[in-house]
């Protein structure tokens, strides 16, 4: 949801849908990822960057950070702002940054890096950090592991993040290096409804026409059926965490 294409600020339209239906981000992950700003001693400040409805932007505050949230989709910004009060929010992308050179002490991104230009959103991100302040990457992915989650796959599209992983880690430039990475396995119950409307708050879905769209309800309807998803009964839908962290070097 950063910039690549219009895909990445189709969310706008459906923001109630994407705050309710997508899933929150692991503390224990989020807090990996700002180890070392939060070791500092002093309350750092972090950029959520693609924030979206600030799905992340409330782990990073829940964690001892202050946050400011940047989105290039007014319409999720607006969301942002009823769900996380008080936050600062502005239009801007990960290639082109509203922040002072030097001014914050980490950039996280959730769900958002494969949207951006690698190389030029790295320059940008490593201007914007104060030196040794951190770069942080996460995804929640559904667990393709499970039959039925890889059958969900192929009818709604693996996305882009997966499509990333397919040829390694994600792809970063000067100033930064190497990526740590560490992965959190979980689930979520959900019920029909939601893991629809968790469909229907996918990219995929929002920018499809109308007799994709159909196709898309015909052929999750004949899913939910098979594993028994009806009514209010519920399943659960496992996900795989993937977090990345690497330093803006001292010098």
């Amino acid at each position: 949801m950063v910039s690549r294409d219009n895909s990445s600020t189709s969310f706008g339209a459906v923001a109630d849908v994407y705050e309710s239906a997508r899933p929150d981000y692991p503390s224990a992950a989020v807090e990996w990822l700002l180890e070392s700003v939060l070791e500092a001693g002093e309350r750092p400040l972090v950029a959520d960057v693609g924030a979206g409805t600030g799905k992340l932007t409330r782990i990073i505050t829940a964690a001892g950070c202050d946050a400011v949230a940047v989105d290039p989709d007014p319409a999720m910004l607006d969301a942002l702002r009823d769900a996380v009060p008080g936050v600062p929010a502005h239009v801007g992308n990960a290639e082109s940054l509203p922040l002072d050179d030097g001014s914050v002490d980490a950039v996280l991104l959730g769900q958002a890096w494969h949207w951006v230009e690698p190389v030029a959103a790295s320059a940008e991100i490593g201007r914007v950090l104060r030196p040794g302040g951190t770069l942080g990457l996460i995804w929640n992915i559904r667990d393709e592991s499970v039959p039925w989650v890889r059958r969900l796959n192929s009818v709604v599209s693996r996305g882009g993040a997966l499509a990333m992983f397919d040829d390694g880690p994600p792809p970063v430039a000067e100033p930064f290096h190497q990526l740590d990475e560490e992965r959190w396995t979980w689930s979520r119950t959900v019920t029909r409804s939601q893991l629809t409307d968790l469909v229907k708050s996918r990219s995929f879905y929002i920018t499809a026409t109308t007799d994709e769209r159909n196709g898309i309800d015909r052929n999750l309807t004949a899913l939910f059926v098979d594993v028994g998803l009806t009514g209010s009964t519920t399943i659960e839908l496992p996900y795989v965490t993937r977090a990345f962290r690497a330093t803006r070097p001292i010098r």
